[in-house]
């Protein structure tokens, strides 16, 4: 049996990293974001249904685990056609993500220059997406609980999978 004062610690440490997570990803963004591709909120993304997802990882990431009916366009290699040849109508709502949202506004940002006029960018990217219980798949469409997160570094902005790196 846990004495109280222990639970209310271990409690205390959980929220505590989890708000450490948070705010995290929160300064990480404010750091190397400048915020030219309006973020979209996990919350308001789970209540779409006709947006095209584009995963802006590379595909070691992708491939072991994305968000369900994501396209990997990469990040290193991108490359405009692959949009241009499943995206025609340039006026199709389409979300950006990546690991936390830091690539993922580079490629925004080239995917409005190319014309697309209405992209988002996932705030917290996958990271925060699986962070909040959201489900992800590898690419035989099998849910997964493994994220790509680069390095131990980055792992620790991943508090609800296994990590991969």
């Amino acid at each position: 049996m846990i004495k109280k004062p222990t639970l209310l610690f271990c409690v205390f440490l959980f929220l505590s990293f989890q708000g450490f997570t948070q705010s995290s990803i929160k300064k990480l963004l404010k750091e190397y974001n400048n915020e030219s591709i309006p973020y979209i909120s996990i919350d308001s993304l789970l209540t779409k249904t006709n947006v095209v997802l584009l995963d802006t990882r590379e595909e070691v990431e992708f491939n072991t685990s994305h968000i369900k009916g994501a396209i990997c366009v990469g990040y290193d290699f991108f490359n405009l056609d692959t949009v241009t040849t499943h995206i025609k109508d340039k006026s199709t709502e389409i979300i950006v993500y990546c690991s936390i949202g830091i690539r993922s506004e580079d490629i925004g940002e080239k995917l409005t220059a190319a014309g697309y006029t209405n992209v988002k960018n996932l705030y917290g990217g996958i990271f925060e997406w699986k962070n909040k219980n959201n489900p992800v798949y590898t690419t035989d469409n099998i849910e997964t609980n493994n994220i790509h997160t680069h390095s131990k570094d980055w792992s620790k902005l991943v508090t609800k999978a296994v990590k991969i790196y």
